[in-house]
């Protein structure tokens, strides 16, 4: 991946920098620990939210985990073991400091091997997941006496169908990648060596487009499970207005009639 952009350290275990123009690239960076969560990657995921909702160029952004064995394995158990399981949360974004965050933009996670436990749900916590063909995920809360409390019980049924994610909640059985390509987890499953790439390649192909209508398209769409068809007529009726109202709704008549790329600005 290349970038003329410095990286930025947001704490001890995450970093971030531009991979291209208007996509952010975060990466948790415990590869030792196989990225599993502590305090500091929470305080880093919360931290580069705020940075890339606050930042008006940043439209895209992928999460990956350091190192080709892990895209996160969940808590750190040792933080848990010593008492410390309440630093893994944030208020703002609870597990992680990202699986309960509200967020306006689009967030690609970009799965390098295993993600189980709390990497699934920080995973399903993304809009889009790009794996790598050594991917794995899972929820094996039920084998140690827990529950995937951080989003996984909600979300997985809502990713793959609903009695097969029954299945593998209760068992704490693992779901490999071909079965998250199958069941729709998963948007595309790629070498490992072409996972960066892969994962730049979506977020550029979002990036072209109208960061407005990209932004309102991904709120209604992460609504469309949660209200009727009447409630979603009217939420659809409200983002149009808000769309037609941006800069982006006259740029992008006007660079078709013209035959030329549009020129967006976001506003």
């Amino acid at each position: 991946m290349n970038t003329d952009h410095s990286t930025i350290a947001l704490s001890d275990a995450v970093w971030m920098r531009m991979a291209a123009p208007h996509v952010a690239w975060v990466c948790i960076d415990r590869p030792q620990a196989r990225n599993a969560v502590n305090a500091a990657v929470a305080q880093g995921l919360e931290a580069a939210i705020d940075r890339c909702e606050s930042d008006p160029d940043t439209w895209v952004t992928v999460l990956t985990g350091a190192g080709p064995d892990a895209f996160c394995a969940g808590a750190d158990l040792k933080e848990v073991a010593a008492g410390r399981s309440d630093a893994l949360w944030t208020e703002r974004g609870g597990f992680a400091g990202i699986t309960s965050r509200e967020r306006r933009k689009p967030w690609i996670a970009a799965v390098q091997g295993k993600a189980l436990a709390g990497g699934t749900e920080i995973a399903l916590a993304c809009d889009l997941i790009v794996a790598s063909e050594n991917a794995g995920f899972g929820l094996p809360e039920v084998l140690r006496g827990l529950i995937a409390a951080a989003g996984g019980l909600v979300r997985l049924p809502r990713a793959i169908p609903p009695r097969v994610a029954m299945e593998h909640i209760l068992t704490g059985r693992p779901i490999t990648v071909q079965q998250a390509l199958q069941w729709g987890m998963v948007s595309r499953v790629v070498p490992s060596e072409a996972l960066a790439e892969a994962a730049l390649a979506l977020a550029n192909e979002i990036a072209s487009n109208a960061p407005v209508a990209v932004r309102e398209s991904l709120r209604l769409a992460r609504l469309a499970l949660d209200h009727d068809e009447a409630a979603l007529r009217r939420l659809s009726q409200e983002a149009i207005e808000r769309v037609k109202a941006s800069e982006d709704f006259q740029e992008g008549p006007r660079a078709f009639i013209e035959k030329r790329a549009p020129r967006w600005t976001g506003r």
